[in-house]
């Protein structure tokens, strides 16, 4: 009975302990904010200047919206801007000094059935003016990379494209297309564009993040652009422009994903929802998750309300916002945009 009564102790001990890890990694609260004026999946944002900056969209029929929109914390409104010169969707985003650059993406076929047609479009918005102007072109025309900045330089990394040789234009789920590993760094001082050492693992549609002049690449799709036909996974890789060396030996995502929304704050690399796509199942997440690279480790954060992919963000302050986006899987049926915007707050400042 005595041994009994210390097993049961030792039981309960446990799962308060373990209840307690939980309310703990789940410690930071979700805020509501102002909605998004026009509901949209496949944005994507990036912070200057104290405020909040969504662009892109994509409207039924891979149309891409182009849009542009301000979101002032102060004031809890969005402000639309100037919409982007050449509408395109799955851009990467990165900002450096002030100015916000857009590279790469897809657009629609000018005629005939539509698809995905990767561009090696490079531009700099203004925010304090307002104002887009073309840059030299990606080496490399591809939809759907990512982007960092490190000491002033921007890295465009992975994505998909159409096959070498291929006479094909664009991209389309029921076509062979290919995904790359291609890293290509735009200087801004010169307007010029270097060939780096490519990812080891090609993939599209990932999350990033720039920790101590390191870039961080998380998760994301393999094999192919679309999610009916990718495989989602949880490699992380990190890559140092100082040496033009990529490091694989790093703990892996928990939840394998892409289309992820994505933030940095002090040292840490948030990322939230995404999607899934199997021959059994469609799905969104809800998940959150934070990753460490001082200690290479993972923590699981407060989820979201709602499952979504597609959504923009990026860390304000000290709130990891997440704007709008889809409530459910590409092609799992309907057509669920939603004007959500909800902040996670990380700290008290």
């Amino acid at each position: 009975m005595i041994n009994l009564l210390k097993l049961l102790r030792l039981c309960l001990a446990a799962l308060l302990a373990a209840a307690f890890c939980v309310s703990a990694a789940y410690a930071q609260k979700w805020v509501k904010l102002a909605p998004f004026p026009d509901a949209s999946e496949e944005v994507y944002g990036v912070t200057s200047g104290g405020k909040l900056y969504i662009l892109g969209g994509l409207a039924p029929a891979w149309t891409p919206k182009g849009l542009v929109y301000e979101y002032d914390p102060a004031t809890d409104k969005w402000t639309k801007k100037n919409n982007m010169p050449v509408p395109a969707h799955h851009v990467a985003l990165a900002e450096s000094n002030g100015k916000i650059y857009v590279m790469g993406g897809f657009t629609k076929p000018q005629s005939g059935p539509t698809a995905w047609v990767p561009i090696d479009n490079a531009w700099e918005y203004d925010p304090a003016n307002d104002t887009w102007k073309a840059l030299a072109p990606l080496p490399t025309k591809r939809g759907s990379p990512t982007a960092a900045v490190v000491n002033g330089k921007i890295y465009v990394i992975g994505g998909a494209t159409t096959n070498e040789g291929s006479k094909e234009s664009s991209i389309h789920p029921a076509r062979p297309h290919r995904v790359v590993g291609t890293n290509e760094v735009y200087d801004p001082a010169t307007n010029t564009w270097e060939t780096r050492s490519p990812m080891p693992t090609a993939r599209n549609h990932v999350a990033v993040g720039v920790v101590n002049g390191k870039i961080y690449v998380i998760g994301g799709r393999l094999g192919s652009g679309f999610i009916g036909r990718a495989a989602n996974t949880d490699t992380v890789e990190g890559y140092d422009p100082a040496t033009d060396q990529w490091s694989a030996a790093l703990n892996r995502m928990p939840t394998p994903r892409s289309a992820l929304t994505f933030g940095t704050h002090k040292g840490k690399i948030y990322v939230a929802g995404g999607e899934l796509q199997t021959a059994y199942m469609a799905a969104a997440f809800r998940a959150v998750e934070a990753y460490d690279p001082a200690t290479n480790s993972w923590s699981s954060i407060s989820p979201l309300e709602f499952p979504r992919h597609g959504a923009g963000g990026d860390v304000l302050g000290n709130r990891f916002h997440v704007v709008t986006g889809v409530v459910q899987a590409s092609g799992s049926g309907g057509h669920s945009d939603v004007d959500y915007h909800h902040a996670l707050v990380l700290d008290s400042k």
